[in-house]
Parts: C-alpha cells; sequence; structure tokens
C-alpha cells in the first residue's frame, strides 16, 4: 500500500463522554502511539471500588505495535492508571520532568520503577517514534510542566492540547507558547483534538496569580490558624500558599499522603522555592502562636479519608479544627462531589471555624480554557478535522458547536465515544467500526475481578441487606436434623423481630417438607424452593427484598 492511501487510526480508549481515565492511542501501520494513560474516581453506584481505569484490550492485542506512552501532563486522570498498565504492556514513557517525577513516585509504590524505562522531554523537544515525529509545546494548566503534544505522521499532523488554559501571567514566568501553535497552523494540520471541560463557560479563565493577591487579603489580620484545603497537585497554588504564609511570618505545616509527595517531587526538581526554615513538622503546630501557623492540606474535594474531613469530624490524629481557625478550600467542587465538600464546610462551621469557599471569594481559578481561549486555539491552528476530548457529552456537543461558529465544516467534526475507530487520510476522515473499550474496577489489589453482577449483588445487599438461612439435613433419609436457623444482617434486629423471624423458621419448614414429600434431594432444587417461600413471605410482610443465602450442611 502506498503512504499515501494508509489510513491512519485515532482511537480514543477513555475520556470521551466522562471526566477522567484519558487515553487515547493514534495507529498507523505498525505504529501505535498511546496520549495519557489516566484513571477516574468511581461513582455513588460503584459501591467499595477505588478506582476506574481503561480497558486496554486493544492495545494488549495489538502489543507488538504499541512503541510509547506520551503523557501531556501529570494529573491523577492523565497518569494515574499506569501502575495497572505498564505490567501489561511494558513500553517507554515519556513526560516532563515534574509528570515524570509524579509518575516516578507512582511506580516506585508498585515495585514497578527499575522495570519501566521514562524518558524525560522538555517543551519544544521533538522525538521519532516509528512512523511518528511527536513534538511538545509549552502549555498552561493547573499543574506545572503541561504540554500539548504535535504528532507529525506520515498522513498529516495531529494537535493534541492536552488540558490547557491561556495564563498571560504564569506563576513561573513560563507562557504557553502561542507562537508554535499558529505556525502549525499555517503548515496545515489535519485534526485538532481539544479540551473541552470549560465550554460552557463564556470569556477567559483567570490567571493562576489572581489567587495570590486573594491569599493575602484573606491573610490579613487573622488572630488564628489558617487552614487551606487545595489538590496536592497544584503546586502553583501551594507555593502561593507558602508565600503568603512567609509574608504575614507564619510558618507552614504539610498535611495529607499525596500533599507531601508532591511538594517532595516539586521541591527537589526545582519546581517550587521555599525560604529555609518555612516548613515545620506537623507535630510541632503547638508549638506556634495561632496566628503563626498555615496549615495546607489536601481534603478540598470533601473525600471522607483526606485530611480536611478527619479534621472537620474531629478524626485527625495531629489536627483538630478550633475556634477562630480560618479554613479556605481553595478548588471547585469535581461535579458529583458537591454533597460531600457542603458536608465538610457544615461540620467546620459547628466547629467554630471561618470558612471561605469559592462562592465567597477567589480562591480558585480553573486549569481549563474558557469559550473565548478555545476560539484561539481554534484560530491559531484552523484544523482541517476537528475531535472534542475531555469532557461529558454536553462538553463534547458544545465544543462541536463552537468548532462550527469557527469556521470548521459540520461534516469535519467528529463526537466520539470511547472505542470508535476514526479513520483518516490527507483529506477524509470517517468512522470505522469500534474496539473494545471501557472501565475496569480497582477493588484493592483486585484489577477486574469485580464486574456487573458484584456491584449488583452490593447494591442489593446495601439496599435490603442480607438474610442467610442455615439448614443441616441427613444424608440417608433426606429429612432435616437441624435448623433452621436465620442469621440477619442489614435487614432487621432479630431480637426485636422475634415474631417475623419465627413465621420465617414456619414457611423454611414447609418448604423443606414439601421437598421430603417430592423426594427432591438435589440440592440446588432445594435451596432454591426454600428462597422463593421466604423471599415471597418476607416480601408481603416486610414490603423488602433482601438477599436471601440458604446454606445447606449434609450428615
Amino acid at each position: 500500500m502506498a503512504k499515501g492511501k494508509a489510513k491512519l487510526k485515532l482511537i480514543p480508549l477513555g475520556g470521551l463522554q466522562e471526566i477522567g481515565k484519558n487515553m487515547t492511542a493514534i495507529e498507523y501501520k505498525e505504529t501505535i502511539v498511546v496520549i495519557d494513560c489516566g484513571l477516574a474516581f468511581p461513582d455513588e453506584e460503584m459501591l467499595g471500588i477505588d478506582l476506574v481505569i481503561p480497558d486496554v484490550s486493544y492495545l494488549i492485542k495489538n502489543k507488538e505495535k504499541v512503541s510509547a506512552i506520551v503523557l501531556t501532563h501529570g494529573h491523577e486522570d492523565h497518569i494515574g492508571a499506569l501502575p495497572y498498565v505498564l505490567p501489561q504492556i511494558n513500553v517507554p514513557v515519556y513526560g516532563t520532568k515534574l509528570t515524570l517525577g509524579l509518575v516516578g513516585n507512582k511506580l516506585k509504590e508498585h515495585g514497578l520503577l527499575s522495570s519501566v524505562e521514562l524518558l524525560t522531554v522538555k517543551p519544544k523537544d521533538k522525538v521519532q517514534i516509528g512512523d511518528f515525529e511527536v513534538e511538545f509545546i509549552k502549555t498552561s494548566h493547573s499543574i506545572a510542566d503541561s504540554v500539548a503534544l504535535a504528532i507529525h505522521t506520515p498522513v498529516g499532523t495531529i494537535v493534541h492540547t492536552g488540558d490547557f488554559k491561556v495564563d498571560y501571567q504564569p506563576i513561573d514566568g513560563e507562557k504557553m507558547d502561542l507562537h508554535r501553535f499558529a505556525e502549525l497552523g499555517k503548515h496545515g494540520v489535519l485534526a485538532l483534538l481539544s479540551d473541552s471541560t470549560n465550554v460552557e463557560r463564556p470569556g477567559y479563565t483567570m490567571s493562576e496569580s489572581t489567587v495570590g493577591g486573594s491569599f493575602v487579603e484573606l491573610f490579613r489580620d487573622v488572630k488564628g490558624r489558617i487552614i487551606i484545603a487545595t489538590f496536592a497537585s497544584n503546586i502553583h497554588r501551594v507555593q502561593q500558599a507558602i508565600n503568603a504564609s512567609v509574608m504575614f511570618g507564619r510558618k507552614v505545616a504539610v498535611v495529607g499522603r499525596s500533599m507531601v509527595n508532591v511538594l517532595g517531587v516539586a521541591t527537589e526538581l526545582g519546581y517550587m522555592e521555599i525560604p529555609d526554615g518555612a516548613i515545620i513538622d506537623v507535630d510541632s503546630i503547638d508549638k506556634y502562636p495561632a496566628e503563626k501557623v498555615t496549615i495546607i492540606t489536601t481534603g478540598s474535594q470533601g473525600e471522607p479519608m483526606a485530611a480536611l474531613s478527619r479534621m472537620a469530624a474531629s478524626d485527625h490524629r495531629k489536627v483538630d479544627i478550633k475556634p477562630n481557625d480560618r479554613v479556605i478550600i481553595s478548588a471547585t467542587p469535581i461535579p458529583g462531589n458537591e454533597k460531600l465538600v457542603t458536608r465538610v464546610i457544615n461540620q467546620l462551621f459547628k466547629k467554630g471555624a471561618d470558612v471561605i469557599y469559592e462562592s465567597l471569594a477567589d480562591i480558585h481559578v480553573s486549569g481549563h480554557a474558557c469559550q473565548e481561549e478555545l476560539k484561539l486555539m481554534q484560530a491559531l491552528v484552523k484544523p482541517k478535522f476537528f475531535i472534542p476530548v475531555h469532557g461529558e457529552y454536553r462538553h463534547l456537543k458544545q465544543h462541536a458547536k463552537l468548532a462550527e461558529n469557527m469556521g470548521v465544516e459540520k461534516e469535519n467534526i467528529f463526537l466520539l465515544d470511547n472505542g470508535s475507530v476514526l479513520e483518516l487520510t490527507r483529506d477524509s476522515a470517517k468512522t470505522n467500526g469500534t474496539v473494545t473499550a471501557g472501565k475496569v474496577l480497582v477493588d484493592g489489589l483486585g484489577v477486574g475481578d469485580v464486574g456487573n453482577i458484584v456491584l449488583r449483588d452490593r447494591k442489593h445487599l446495601s439496599q435490603d441487606g442480607l438474610i442467610v438461612i442455615v439448614v443441616t439435613i441427613s444424608k440417608e433419609s433426606g429429612q432435616v436434623i437441624a435448623g433452621p436457623d436465620i442469621i440477619s444482617r442489614g435487614f432487621v434486629y432479630v431480637r426485636e423481630s422475634e415474631d417475623l423471624m419465627e413465621d420465617a423458621k414456619l414457611k423454611i419448614k414447609e418448604a423443606l417438607s414439601k421437598c421430603e414429600e417430592k423426594q427432591i434431594t438435589e440440592w440446588g432444587t432445594i435451596k432454591s424452593q426454600v428462597k422463593d417461600s421466604l423471599k415471597e413471605f418476607i416480601y408481603s410482610k416486610t414490603k423488602r427484598n433482601p438477599m436471601i443465602l440458604p446454606i445447606i450442611m449434609e450428615i
């Protein structure tokens, strides 16, 4: 097949029509390059699940083609699945210094660091990977060292923005390389994949540097301790909190495992400047007057096990909230976390703290581009084809509309599903089939061993409880020797429902007698007869459907 005729395949494996688990494969002939490898956090329906990662069956099936994983930045929804994916597809991982610093930390925890090749790149670098030349372009986001990618393929150039915003006054002074996007647009870009998270917001995203001014105002004249909760990965936000503390003569204690880890990596790699003596151990906070202490903590999303939630519930071993403490929650609730955050805010107020959250002050700015910045990206890159990424369906739909208004032809805009295969040539694009894509659930050490049936059972148990029936039957005669005994969990408290339980035992005995009369000896049949009769009886008396587990012992 001639070079011009071979098709380029673009296959999203996560991150479309959802927030999180971002992962996209780009394939041409014998080369597959994977962009990002992220996780998502479980929703309320996923009882007991710790993490959700993309299904990489397609990559495992085409293992010999997968040449590298290329990372745009160090957020969990872009790097969090690496410890689960790399043991199955061990390929080199490219990323900027801070991104790989965070990845290294993660791989170390999983005992994988020595077996994975991590290759550091910097903006403006170009790397040849199989049939592709991958170029890294400086962007701004809510974590340092974020990059966009220009993937130069034999068919044309693909631009993937990663997560971005246009910040004209970044904290580190490193501005986004808008010039390079314009140059790429001038030479011709085949397809643009662009961040859709904030597409519903008009205007521009405020600069991260505006938060520093808000911190200074909020630190002024505070007589108690100041506790700031933010995302651990937002090192520029943490830097500004430390700067404001130093300005007002406060010592800083850092609380929360991820906050301590990220600060360690960022400081070691030179991304943060912390004056000598500014940081104190959390065990020493009581040695200083309240007005000389700042605590920077995790838990801005109200996560039950995070440090701030534990402080609010008086469950933290080292920090208890005191009246006159000022708590600043410097983050916006991720969709779905609103209730958790509200609960923590209420608990903090009850403890006498003065709580400042986003609706009261400018203490958070997004890391994602609003409409005017997304338009700027379209205007600079001028893509032939456009694929909105990183968002729920409504975000992708709105972004498609915005691109159309910016002059991209409607038939050249593709709203894809995870698993869709978009085939591109120099002058055409069409979807052609799908590959396996979806959610793999991580529960403890188990990866993918919990599926829909287990989740359904957990939901059933959580809503209606459990009844266990234990019966002992003679092997020879088939007669009941002992029982039935009933054990109930999460259904009713047995002592308070003795009559119900006695009547239930009679129902079970009736069912067992019928089996005996009909000379039914097959355990499975006996179990289902017992189960059905009890289910009907329990529902008629309580209008509930607990899970019923009959256990038959044979002697």
